[in-house]
């Protein structure tokens, strides 16, 4: 089976090992970030560097200033590695290891776009802003996230994409040093909370706006006094009956058609600007309520649209039914046992295997990577 492993550009650059330790591993392939969030990031491994802050969102190539200029919305280069394009100079690298190279993009999850543009952010059903998270509703949101997945998808080096976050972000998120879990929230008290307010999606949702606005609040205030949620066992079940069959469906389909045509607008952008062959993956969820880095998607439209998807691998179940031929289901299975992943394992529903993440990883999950792909 084709496995890769996720990895930044600050795990290649500067350090000559990285790569034939990284092939040395059975690995045919690497998902090496182009445009990612900000983070915090262990190199255990790396000879100059041990932690690298990356305080906002940024692209990890040069951005075109002709593409973005005069825009609000538009990517940020990094500054804290050195050299104007380190992903390009990793991918290099790794090529000359004989590893391929897909771009990973984050889309619509991006604070530093949201704290500079409230108004393009995800309203909650309280006013509040949810800086993280663009609002995929808005047509200048479609636009840029479209933009961004042609520029950092297509990098020299690069033979495919894998798209994260193309689609709903909401309330779970690691933001700064969250301090959300006094009141556990679960799946259904996860949708209310994530749905959007804001005037592009009072518009989705029709005449009934105002009435599931009603509706959300209401159903949420018995879930921040401790009161449990419907006990039953699918979460749609759940959510329709806090909101009403009919209030439920409105927030759906207003959901899904604008997951869809961001989807659509992100994918094509990619088949534009890229050559022949160069496949494009999204990261996501078979449950299309919800939302995330793995955002809730419609399997079997978005696998006439795309090449293939990346599931969390204990999901992979829910969407093997959708495949069709020609497309690709890839397990993303985590492998950092300090980070809560466990050992690596062969998914059997699984096309293709994703480890996250090679450049957090220790000697040991990394022995355990090398174990799985060279058993003998």
């Amino acid at each position: 089976m084709r496995a890769s492993a996720f990895l930044y550009p600050w795990d290649v650059t500067g350090d000559p090992a990285a790569p034939e330790l990284l092939a040395g591993l059975g690995l045919h392939g690497a998902t090496l970030a182009a445009a990612y969030h900000s983070t915090r990031a262990l190199t255990p491994r790396h000879p100059a560097r041990r932690i690298v802050t990356a305080p906002h969102s940024a692209a990890y190539y040069p951005p075109d200033p002709a593409r973005w200029h005069g825009r609000a919305l538009r990517p940020t280069a990094q500054h804290w590695l050195d050299g104007a394009d380190p992903f390009g100079e990793a991918a290099t690298a790794l090529a000359a290891a004989g590893i391929d190279v897909h771009s990973w993009v984050v889309l619509a999850h991006n604070s530093r776009l949201g704290h500079e543009n409230p108004r393009c952010t995800v309203r909650n059903a309280y006013g509040e802003h949810y800086p993280w998270a663009p609002c995929i509703a808005q047509p200048e949101v479609v636009e840029y996230c479209a933009d961004l997945a042609a520029e950092a998808a297509v990098r020299p080096g690069a033979t495919g994409t894998e798209l994260e976050s193309c689609g709903w972000y909401g309330l779970a998120h690691l933001h700064a040093h969250d301090k959300i879990g006094g009141v556990p929230l679960g799946p259904a008290g996860q949708f209310l909370m994530s749905l959007c307010f804001c005037p592009a999606c009072r518009t989705g949702y029709g005449p009934d706006a105002a009435a599931l606005h009603a509706a959300t609040r209401t159903a949420l205030e018995p879930l921040w006094r401790g009161a449990p949620e419907p006990g039953l066992p699918e979460e749609w079940a759940r959510i329709e009956q806090l909101l009403g069959a009919d209030l439920a469906a409105t927030a759906r389909t207003h959901r899904l058609a604008a997951a869809r045509r961001l989807q659509a607008a992100a994918v094509a952008a990619v088949r534009a600007a890229a050559p022949p062959g160069f496949r494009i993956l999204l990261h996501a969820d078979p449950l299309p309520h919800r939302s995330g880095p793995n955002p809730g998607v419609e399997a079997d439209w978005l696998l006439g649209l795309a090449d293939g998807l990346v599931l969390p691998h204990h999901l992979l179940p829910l969407a093997a039914p959708h495949r069709r031929p020609g497309t690709v289901l890839a397990a993303n299975r985590p492998v950092v046992a300090a980070l809560g992943g466990g050992p690596p394992q062969d998914v059997p529903d699984a096309d293709e295997l994703r480890l996250y993440h090679a450049g957090l990883a220790s000697d040991a999950d990394l022995a355990a990577v090398r174990h799985l792909l060279n058993p003998h």
